[in-house]
């Protein structure tokens, strides 16, 4: 990442890598820390313009690597709220590409022409376990990126699963879309936080970023710890829709 405070002269550099932390904050806003450990905070002048250069980030993540061995999560939108944990159940729109030449390739599933969105119970083994782990602690109205490598997105016997091209790597923008928590188990079995689901369709647009990003100087914002590593084991993802009515 270069920020520049004239066409010539540059703010800082921070070079990127598979465990680099770019900390995504309410009100499009983006934090991380230089190669000097120094904390910048850009803002963006839209939601469309900070989704898509984290999810840049994210790709050159994993560009930044010759083997990738763990899922990479990024943050693209973060809400307030409780976050989700293994036993609650959600419903999700996503879209799923191919990882293919470096850059996002071939879409191969999404709800976005579907009549209903993807339901699942978070521990329940219905979708591969690196797509499944790394929605853990998002909230509802949130966004994530998520690059999935093959180790993580094989399938296992008796799972429903995309089973195609286990070779390659996936990449899953998800969205939550309404929550059911488990601790609020005694409600009426209806989604006790929901949210329309007219939404916007995931699939990202091709436009580039609107306008420039404001950039502020370092500040003293405490660093936020990246996610924890994801376990490798995993089965695999497909057609959900009508598994998980």
């Amino acid at each position: 990442i270069l920020l520049y405070i004239s066409q010539q002269q540059t703010v800082t550099v921070a070079r990127i890598h598979v465990n680099f932390e770019l900390t995504v904050r309410p009100n499009n806003y983006s934090t991380f820390y230089d190669d000097q450990r120094q904390n910048w905070s850009i803002m963006f002048e839209s939601e469309k313009a900070a989704v898509e250069f984290n999810k840049q980030v994210c790709i050159a993540k994993c560009n930044s690597t010759s083997s990738l061995d763990a899922v990479l999560s990024q943050d693209l939108i973060v809400t307030e709220g409780p976050a989700v944990e293994v036993g609650d159940s959600l419903e999700v729109a996503y879209t799923g590409w191919l990882f293919q030449n470096h850059v996002l390739g071939q879409v191969f599933d999404s709800t976005a022409n579907k009549d209903k969105l993807l339901r699942l119970k978070l521990g329940s083994g219905k979708v591969i376990k690196g797509w499944e782990d790394g929605m853990l602690g998002m909230k509802k109205g949130g966004k994530r990126l998520l690059i999935v490598p093959p180790a993580c997105a094989v399938g296992s016997e008796g799972v429903i699963g995309w089973t195609q091209a286990t070779d390659s790597i996936l990449v899953f923008e998800v969205e939550v879309r309404r929550v059911k928590f488990a601790r609020d188990s005694g409600s009426d079995g209806h989604s006790v936080s929901s949210r329309d689901s007219a939404a916007p369709s995931p699939i990202p647009g091709a436009d580039n970023l609107s306008a420039d990003p404001l950039v502020s100087p370092p500040t003293s914002m405490p660093f936020k710890p990246g996610e924890p590593a994801l376990r490798t084991k995993s089965n695999s993802l497909s057609e959900q829709l009508t598994i998980n009515t």
